[in-house]
C-alpha cells in the first residue's frame, strides 16, 4: 500500500447503555503518523449497521442532547418491524440513516480541520453489543 493511502482499526469498548464515544484524540494520533505533515482527507467508518459518526460538541451537554433527540425521533419501543435482542432494538438499525456510519473530513498540513467546538464521535445506541470497530483512512 502506497504511503497516500493508509488505514488502521480502532477497538472501541462502548460498553452495555448508550455511548456517545470522543473520537478526536484517536484521530489525531493516526494523522500524526499517517498524514506526517500532508494535505488530504480523513474518512472514519464505522462497519457496524447499528452505530454512526458524528461531528458534534462534547462535554457541554450536546453530547447528551443527541441522545435525548434520538429518543424522541428513535423510542426504545416495540414499533419496529426489526425486533431481536433488546427491546425496540429496531430502532437501532435505522440510526444509520439518522447519523450515518462514516465522515470525511479534510487534513491540513497533517492536522484535522475541525470547528472550535467540534469532536469527532462514535454514536452507539445498542446495548448488546459492546465491541465497536472504527476504520481511520487517510487519503493524501
Amino acid at each position: 500500500m502506497s504511503d497516500a493511502f493508509t488505514t488502521r482499526v480502532l477497538n472501541v469498548a462502548t460498553g452495555s447503555s448508550e455511548a456517545i464515544v470522543d473520537l478526536t484524540r484517536d484521530c489525531e494520533a493516526f494523522l500524526r503518523e499517517a498524514a506526517a505533515g500532508r494535505d488530504g482527507l480523513l474518512n472514519v467508518f464505522v462497519p457496524h449497521a447499528t452505530a454512526g459518526i458524528a461531528i458534534i460538541e462534547t462535554g457541554a451537554g450536546s453530547d447528551d442532547d443527541l441522545l435525548a433527540a434520538l429518543h424522541s425521533l428513535l423510542p426504545a419501543d416495540d414499533r419496529w418491524q426489526h425486533r431481536h435482542g433488546s427491546p425496540g432494538h429496531g430502532r437501532d438499525h435505522v440510526l444509520p440513516a439518522i447519523v450515518p456510519p462514516h465522515a470525511t473530513l479534510p487534513v491540513l498540513g497533517g492536522s484535522l480541520e475541525l470547528g472550535t467546538w467540534q469532536s469527532v464521535c462514535l454514536v452507539d445506541t445498542i446495548r448488546d453489543n459492546p465491541d465497536r470497530r472504527v476504520r481511520l483512512s487517510f487519503l493524501g
